[in-house]
This record gives C-alpha cells, sequence and structure tokens, in this order.
C-alpha cells in the first residue's frame, strides 16, 4: 500500500461541532473537511460508524453493516421540506460542546421517525429508496427486522425474545415481517438517509483529496443483529447464549486481564464456506470508507477464548486464529486490502509475520515510548515508513492529560530529555518528532493538535462513566494551531496527496 508522507487527524463524528447535540453529516461535517484541506491534512480518521448499544460505544454496534442513525444530519431534511425547524428545536436545546446521549437518544428518535412518517405521507416510495434496498438486502433485511423486533420487545436482546424467533423458525420470521412491515421499513429508510448523507460528505472529501481512515473492530456484539442472524457461525449455546467469549489475558496494567464478552468465531465453518460473512463485512466498510484500521489484529494469529462462566479473563487460553488463510481469501475477494493493524500491546512474532506477509501498517503511539531504552519501536527515530505513528488514540489520554497525569518518573525524565521539553511546549516537540519520523502516516488527535487536557479524552477503556461524549465547537476548529500543524507538515514533507504514487 504505497503513499507518499502525509498527515491527519482522528475525530469522530460524533465529535464534530454543529447545533443539533450531536456531531452529524451535515455542514459542519463538510466544513470540518474544508479546514483539513486547508491545514495540509490529507486524512481523516473515525471511529466505528454502526449503530450505538448500551453505554454509546462504537465498538458495541448493533449491526457491523448498518450505519448510526444518529448521526443523520436534519439539514437536508429540512431543505427537502421533510421536517420542519419546529421538528429540530428539541435539539437546538441540547448542550454543543458534549455529546448528552440521555436527552438525545429520545429526541433524535422522535425526529426521525416524524422524518419517515413525512416521506411516507409525501413521497410514499422512491425509485432510489427501493434501489438501496435491493442492493442492500444481504444484510439489510435482517438489520431492519431485528431492529422492528427490539422496538417491540422494549429493547431486550435477542435471546430473550420469544423462542421461535430466537431460532429463527421460518414461521416465526415470517410472520413478524409481515407485523412489522412498518417498522421494517421505517429502519430501513433511515440506513437509505445516511447513505446519502454519508456518500455526499465521502464524494467531498475525494473532491479536497482527503481520504477516510475507517475501523472495523474484529469482534461484534452479543446482542447485534450480526449474531442473531448468523448464529452458526458463533460458539453460542442452544438458547443462543455464548459458550466463550473474547478478551484478552492479564498483563502489568490488569492483573484480571480484560473480559470483554464478546461471542467468539467459529472460525471453522468461516473457512468452510471461503469466509463469506467476513468478506461482505469488508467489502460493506470499504464502500464507506478509503482506509480501515482493524482493531485486535493479534486475534488473527491467536485469540484469548475465556469460558462464558468465567467473570474474569484470568482462567483463559490461546486458540489458534485463521492467520493467512482469511487475508486470502479477502484478497481474491477484494483485491489490495487498504488495511492497517492494530497492533498495540504484547505482539508476538507470529503476529507481526502476519501483519508483515500482507505489509499492513501497523501501529506506533508516542505516549508508549518511554517505558524502555533508546531502541523502543515506538520512540519517533526507530520507525520504519509503513506505520501509522499517533500523538494517542481514543483510547488514550490527551498529550496535556498525559504529561499531567501519574506519569513514572523514570518515563517524565526520558520524555522530558527525548522531547527536550520541561512540558510548556509538550505538543509542539511531540509533532515535531512524529512528522519528521520516517512515517509515512502521521495521526493526530484533534484534542492534542488544540493542546486540550484530560477532561477532553475521548475514551477510558474499562471505565463506562463519561465516554465518547466530548465534542469540539466551531471556534475550535478556526484556532490557529490548526495553522500552526499546517506550517509543519510542511517543513517536514506531508503535504503530497494519499493518491500520489511513491
Amino acid at each position: 500500500m504505497d503513499s507518499r508522507r502525509v498527515s491527519g487527524i482522528l475525530l469522530h463524528v460524533t465529535s464534530l461541532p454543529g447545533p443539533y447535540g450531536i456531531g452529524d453529516l451535515g455542514t459542519s461535517a463538510h466544513r470540518f473537511v474544508d479546514r483539513l484541506a486547508e491545514t495540509n491534512q490529507r486524512i481523516w480518521q473515525i471511529l466505528p460508524l454502526g449503530p450505538v448499544g448500551h453505554g454509546a460505544s462504537p465498538y458495541s454496534a448493533l449491526s457491523t453493516f448498518a450505519n448510526n442513525p444518529l448521526l443523520i444530519s436534519p439539514e437536508p431534511l429540512l431543505r427537502d421540506g421533510i421536517l420542519a425547524e419546529a421538528d429540530v428545536a428539541p435539539l437546538a436545546e441540547l448542550p454543543r460542546d458534549h455529546v448528552d446521549f440521555e436527552r438525545l437518544l429520545p429526541r433524535k428518535r422522535r425526529l426521525l421517525e416524524t422524518a419517515y412518517q413525512r416521506f411516507r405521507q409525501q413521497q410514499g416510495d422512491t425509485d432510489a429508496f427501493r434501489t438501496f434496498r435491493e442492493e442492500n438486502a444481504i444484510w439489510l433485511d435482517d438489520f431492519a427486522l431485528f431492529m422492528a423486533l427490539k422496538d417491540t420487545h422494549d429493547g431486550a436482546p435477542w435471546h430473550q425474545w420469544e423462542k421461535g424467533l430466537v431460532h429463527r423458525d421460518a414461521d416465526a420470521l415470517s410472520l413478524a415481517r409481515e407485523r412489522q412491515q412498518e417498522a421494517i421499513r421505517m429502519h430501513a429508510y433511515w440506513q437509505f438517509l445516511f447513505d446519502r448523507q454519508w456518500s455526499a460528505l465521502h464524494d467531498h472529501c475525494k473532491q479536497q483529496d482527503i481520504r477516510i481512515f475507517g475501523d472495523i473492530p474484529i469482534y461484534v456484539a452479543h446482542d447485534s443483529a450480526d449474531t442473531w442472524a448468523n448464529q452458526d457461525l458463533f460458539y453460542l449455546d442452544d438458547d443462543g447464549q455464548p459458550t466463550s467469549v473474547a478478551g484478552v489475558p492479564p498483563d502489568y496494567f490488569s492483573p484480571e486481564g480484560q473480559r470483554w464478552g464478546n461471542p467468539l468465531y467459529r472460525w471453522d465453518r468461516m473457512q468452510e464456506n471461503g469466509f463469506k460473512w467476513w468478506i461482505a463485512r469488508v467489502q460493506q466498510i470499504l464502500q464507506n470508507v478509503d482506509l480501515v484500521r482493524i482493531d485486535h489484529f493479534r486475534g488473527f494469529e491467536a485469540y484469548w477464548e475465556i469460558p462464558a462462566e468465567e467473570q474474569t479473563a484470568i482462567n483463559g487460553t490461546w486458540v489458534d486464529g485463521p492467520g493467512s488463510d482469511i487475508f486470502d481469501a479477502l484478497k481474491r475477494a477484494i483485491g489490495d486490502l487498504p488495511v492497517v493493524a492494530e497492533d498495540l500491546g504484547v505482539i508476538t512474532d507470529d503476529v507481526r509475520a502476519l501483519r508483515d506477509e500482507f505489509e499492513f501498517p501497523g501501529m506506533a503511539i508516542i505516549q508508549f515510548a518511554f517505558g524502555g531504552e533508546p531502541d523502543h519501536s515506538y520512540l519517533p527515530h526507530n520507525y520504519p515508513r509503513n506505520v501509522v505513528a499517533y500523538t494517542g488514540t481514543h483510547d488514550n489520554n490527551t498529550l496535556r492529560g498525559w504529561w499531567n497525569g501519574d506519569m513514572p518518573e523514570n518515563e517524565r525524565d526520558f520524555a522530558r530529555r527525548y522531547l527536550a521539553t520541561g512540558g510548556e511546549d509538550l505538543v509542539d516537540r511531540s509533532l515535531r518528532a512524529l512528522l519528521s519520523s520516517p512515517a509515512d502516516r502521521v495521526v493526530t488527535p484533534l484534542q492534542d493538535v488544540l493542546e486540550l487536557g484530560a477532561d477532553a479524552r475521548m475514551n477510558t477503556p474499562g471505565d463506562v462513566g463519561e465516554n465518547w461524549r466530548w465534542r469540539c465547537t466551531e471556534d475550535q476548529l478556526k484556532d490557529p494551531r490548526l495553522d500552526k500543524l499546517a506550517e509543519l507538515c510542511w517543513l517536514y514533507g506531508r503535504t503530497e496527496t494519499e493518491e500520489s504514487d511513491a
């Protein structure tokens, strides 16, 4: 995957500015793309776009194929006469500096229901909507039915529904589709709206030479349309409950490990059908993005299997993953794979070999660089070209929050000497170290460009508190520090487009 030296910004769609309670795909998103272009940025990295479930985490979506209706902008619907100003007024009352999910969810739901009813009354149907449903039936039919049934069951997880629905009995599904026709059509319409707005935004990115860098979690949520519709591809018992779940083993940072709870794949069955589900999944996301990070890449080489009855990850075992077989299948079906491997944490030689076999770039985080010697692979002078270098990811504290936090003194001393800073110019020194490094791609969270503190952190893993809520403002996008980033990109030769020949 050839590229010139480029720079980009990490900012999830929910964090964009705007007047309707959450970042969306409207005018502010297009202005953000323009600002990226003005400041010599060539990559916009986002988090997963799926419809969020419990805790609003984009990594625990109700579908890996569908998109999040909360991101639909009211603006085109206002222009088209489907919505009126009175309809959007409840959203305009919400805060602009963070997402108040508790207040947002019922208000946005009512707005989207109103939009569907107006569409049904004014247009009834359109060729474009019918075509969208036909072209996406492979996942949309199951997803829309899943969401309709979830509504009728007050949000209960699918394994608590009636047995006929849990086991996807043909007669039960047929009756449900007949009874839920209108709700199914409504959920499909929301996906149609998202698709139209995202396509317009993606086209705008292409016009501005911006590549969208997406994210695909390796696992899917138990309570998702994916698991419900493909139960034979997961380790589930007769009641639809996982028999073993995903996680990672204990380490220095987590004495009990991490028990994520996602159902594990039956890789043997996936391999028997040529990894058909995975091929469809990757093809779907590559319609929306130009480059994709695969979260927890090491799970393809070997994964930590935890018996479902265990409450921690301590008593798990390593099990071989599909290895190169899955990527061979993906390459045969798709061609070149614009994939970045999330290879953070404890990574073995076998994982590195799998990554390198397909020439996938890995990741390097400067916040993790100062716990060893000058040969540490995360120190910028040691980067290879084929890596994506970061100040931090959505799971890290901001640079300011990291520096002001409880760093071990040996790490603080090493960082102070390496970056030649006492802390006052920490961000400038860190960006210069990354942007001047050999790494082809450097991505910086917007919070770090703006030099914000820990209160602007996007996510604290293992903490279900105030995650995923941070938003920037229109004024922050005008901040001169973005223009300073543009100057640094020019100085260090990061002004070419990603489409240029290497």
